[in-house]
């Protein structure tokens, strides 16, 4: 059976050998070398399936773990393979994973370690979407996928397309591909059902492109989110409900599933997946980010990422990009 290594990009230390399916929590210490004090003693717990080459990813501590550019957020698993990075907290210190035949491997980390002080959980079951699709219409795609990301700057493999044991944020990639999920589709963009609705009426509207994040905008996207907002006005207004219900649309600061994706919800909030304090604040504070909050000029694009960050993408008249910015409002 394959050895599972997990190895700092940083060289602060030897690769780690993680054992097929005994779980190892990691953090600040003096395995790690990390003294980064917003980094926990128990940051992360890892398993590793040596047999399938992957390791599956729970964060412990309260700031964020991220697996390449998605957050895993806290008590939430998800799985890693070759090829992907792996940031024990708020970017930094990255680490990646290795297979390997060879049997003279380093330390082991569960000599070095004591075991965790948290139960261990397997890794949660897919939310099945409602049996009567006619009465509950929507679904939403947090936490699901059986596809995994690309590693960073490098084009996914087909094996990684089609792969089932991937990275659940991939998910929206997939579900847009699916005409069982489509409501609507033209050549710029495709709606879909949200997996798992935080109210009666939920779509999320995506561009055919591929745009990871908003961070990932540029001058020549302006006309696509212009495109984007007009379609999910036309979703609104094609409603049946739409005269007694309000709606929003908007993007979330930090979205959880990568590729760029409008939400248009209502705002009844009327649905058995809306279960946490979490789900509510994503639609309810400044976390949601109104799309029509977005200003769009002739030589800019302003997009309000969150309360006191935004992201402006400069161009001049011909709307050939010059350079993007990222501003902190500073507290007067």
């Amino acid at each position: 059976m394959p050895v599972c290594l997990l190895v700092s990009e940083d060289d602060s230390h030897k690769p780690i050998q993680l054992h097929h399916q005994q779980p190892v929590t990691l953090g600040r210490g003096p395995q790690t070398k990390i003294k980064d004090k917003k980094c926990s003693r128990e940051q992360v717990e890892l398993r590793a399936d040596c047999s399938r080459g992957f390791i599956t990813v729970k964060q412990l501590g309260v700031n964020p773990t991220s697996v390449d550019d998605v957050v895993v957020g806290k008590d939430n698993q998800v799985t890693i393979k070759p090829g992907q990075r792996l940031y024990l907290v708020n970017q930094q210190y990255p680490y990646r994973v290795k297979f390997t035949e060879d049997t003279s491997t380093p330390r082991s980390a569960a000599d070095l370690t004591t075991p965790s002080k948290r139960p261990h959980q397997m890794i949660r079951e897919q939310i099945k979407s409602p049996a009567n699709p006619a009465s509950t219409p929507h679904t939403d795609h947090h936490r699901m996928s059986d596809d995994s990301p690309p590693p960073k700057k490098t084009p996914p493999s087909e094996s990684d397309k089609s792969g089932s044991a991937g990275h659940w944020s991939q998910g929206l990639k997939v579900s847009m591909q699916d005409p069982k999920m489509q409501v609507y589709k033209d050549d710029r963009v495709v709606v879909i059902k949200d997996k798992y609705p935080k109210a009666r009426y939920h779509w999320l509207v995506l561009p055919w492109d591929s745009i990871s994040s908003l961070k990932a905008l540029r001058s020549e996207h302006v006309e696509l989110l212009k495109h984007m907002q007009r379609v999910g006005d036309q979703m609104v207004q094609q409603c049946p409900d739409a005269h007694k219900l309000s709606f929003r649309l908007g993007y979330h600061a930090i979205p959880s599933m990568s590729h760029v994706h409008l939400h248009v919800i209502s705002q009844d909030f009327d649905s058995p997946c809306l279960k946490n304090k979490k789900h509510w604040n994503s639609f309810t504070t400044d976390y949601f980010v109104e799309s029509q909050g977005t200003l769009y000029t002739k030589t800019a694009c302003y997009s309000k990422l969150s309360r006191n960050v935004f992201i402006i993408l400069k161009s001049d008249f011909n709307n050939s990009l010059h350079h993007m910015d990222v501003i902190h409002k500073r507290n007067s």
